[in-house]
């Protein structure tokens, strides 16, 4: 019989990596046993066993009041004296790239289930993965190379979470599948350490003296704190279609001050007045309306304006009680539709990365009662955030991370239902 230990799961993924290093030492190796499912406590159950040739090690992100848990899992191949084998180099981009969904249903002999659209864009039929019989409730976008279930799955992806789904293995194990499967080579990017050692060992530690004077500047610039502004733009048109045509409502146009500007550097933008945590306007964000111009960004910030030093709507958001979770999306729009459907305690932070800066917001203005929930785009890059910002906030924090319901989806394009469903 293994023997057992009981333990709280590392809140810290530094003590999380010294634990396994710890067990490689004493040539022990491990098996972390979890499901992406509820569990009956907040903890963790370790299995030692000297036999086992693999250790699989987890960390989670909790609610406290539903005990349920997310998992981010990393995969160490151990030899016989106890020390990690380094592991195998995968590039999950470039096997996205290479491989099409078309390419996956043809290895696995599903194609013929499957009829294409008039437009030869979209092929249909039954669910692959939980065996559906239904001829229309599975989806896949050629040009987009994803797909959906809108069956019992009720969820989407890319080829490597299709992969991972019909072979009940890891994201990274389904990608070095699909490379043997297809032929792909894997080169790992060169590395560089040893030369930057090296340089780093022959200069001398000047780094503030080298640098030239308009970076030093930049550096300082970003540390400081947005001056509110001295003025206030006027006579915008709240009754702007572009305003209408996103759904925005009276009392959302009026609470956060959007309107359509004709005149000054933000002529023909629809205005988004950002304000500090004491709610004072320190910038304008500006949206062209629909499909902006000779490549001209959809988004407009004022030269100067320091994005990673605020957060959209949290002057607002910090006086609720913390009945209400805070709930943290990426956008604009997205934290103004959510506003509209009564959850008026969320955030925006303008983006999918969360800085230092930001970071020390969220935590000055929560306590350790606040359950915060991470909202963020249902994509690539949202899935890589969530990740590492839930990893930053867990210390001290009750953190949820949630799923939206399919590849590309944004929380501005939820219904009342659906957040029913998800929260």
């Amino acid at each position: 019989m293994p023997k057992q230990i009981d333990g709280i799961i590392p809140s810290n993924l530094i003590r999380f990596f010294r634990t396994i290093k710890k067990a490689a030492a004493l040539q022990t190796n491990l098996l972390f046993i979890t499901k992406e499912e509820n569990l009956p406590r907040v903890g963790a159950t370790w299995l030692a066993a000297p036999k086992l040739s693999t250790a699989k090690a987890c960390t989670h992100f909790f609610l406290r009041d539903s005990i349920r848990f997310r998992r981010a899992s990393a995969l160490f191949e151990t030899t016989k004296g106890g020390k990690m084998a380094t592991k195998k180099f995968v590039d999950f981009k470039a096997v996205k790239a290479a491989v099409t969904m078309v390419g996956i249903l043809d290895h696995y002999g599903l194609t013929d289930r499957f009829k294409r659209s008039a437009n030869a864009e979209t092929l249909t039929g039954p669910c692959p993965i939980h065996k559906g019989q239904n001829p229309t409730q599975f989806r896949i976008s050629i040009p987009k190379n994803c797909w959906n279930c809108f069956g019992r799955c009720k969820r989407g992806g890319n080829i490597l979470d299709f992969v991972s789904r019909m072979e009940d293995c890891t994201i990274r194990q389904a990608a070095s599948r699909i490379s043997e499967w297809f032929g792909l080579e894997q080169s790992p990017p060169a590395d560089r350490s040893s030369d930057a050692r090296e340089s780093n060992s022959k200069a001398p530690s000047v780094e503030t003296s080298e640098r030239s004077p308009s970076e030093q500047e930049t550096r300082r610039d970003e540390s400081t704190p947005n001056k509110p502004l001295g003025f206030e733009l006027t006579g915008l048109n709240t009754h702007h279609p572009y305003l209408m045509e996103r759904g925005i409502s009276a009392d959302a146009i009026e609470h956060f001050g959007l309107g359509y500007c004709e005149r000054g550097s933000m002529a023909g933008h629809i205005v988004i007045p950002i304000r500090n945590i004491d709610g004072r306007i320190v910038a304008y964000a500006g949206r062209w309306p629909a499909d902006p111009p000779n490549n001209m960004p959809k988004y407009k910030l004022p030269p100067g304006f320091k994005k990673s030093q605020e957060i959209f709507n949290l002057d607002s958001a910090r006086q609720k009680t913390d009945e209400q979770p805070l709930i943290i999306v990426e956008g604009y729009f997205d934290c103004i539709s959510l506003w509209q459907l009564g959850l008026t305690r969320t955030v925006a932070l303008m983006g999918s990365a969360l800085s230092s800066g930001q970071e020390a917001l969220l935590r000055k203005h929560t306590t350790s009662n606040t359950r915060i929930v991470l909202m963020l785009d249902e994509d690539d890059a949202g899935r890589a955030a969530r990740a590492e910002i839930a990893a930053r906030l867990v210390v001290g924090r009750f953190v949820k991370v949630l799923s939206l319901p399919t590849e590309g989806f944004q929380p501005e394009s939820l219904s009342v239902e659906d957040l029913r469903e998800i929260l």
